[in-house]
């Protein structure tokens, strides 16, 4: 999906929709809708996985969307990366995140 793309789905007001904003080591942002279980991942479009440098830079990505939606910043959970799985299942950090301010 392309921010166009996605800009018409949110415009539509077809299924709703989520946005996680995946933190990868390194400092990278990595955009992702999410659509009941499907996710479906941000694209250039040149097809390649839209990277952003920071929440602010995703708000300024996302300032034209026609409607608000809900936004998450998204962590896996440190010990898994450090220590290995623990046994049973891991959920990731998710923080609801306003896309209109830093405030």
């Amino acid at each position: 999906m392309t921010l166009t793309e996605l800009c018409a789905w949110v415009a539509s007001g077809q299924e709703p929709l989520e946005l996680e904003l995946l933190s990868i080591e390194g400092g990278i942002y990595l955009l992702q809708a999410r659509v009941g279980s499907a996710v479906h991942p941000i694209r250039t479009r040149t097809g390649q996985a839209l990277q952003l440098r920071s929440v602010t830079h995703a708000r300024e990505v996302l300032e034209d969307l026609p409607a608000p939606v809900p936004f998450y910043l998204v962590h896996c959970v440190v010990h898994t990366e450090m220590c290995g799985f623990d046994h049973g299942p891991q959920e990731p950090l998710r923080v609801p995140l306003a896309l209109d301010s830093a405030w």
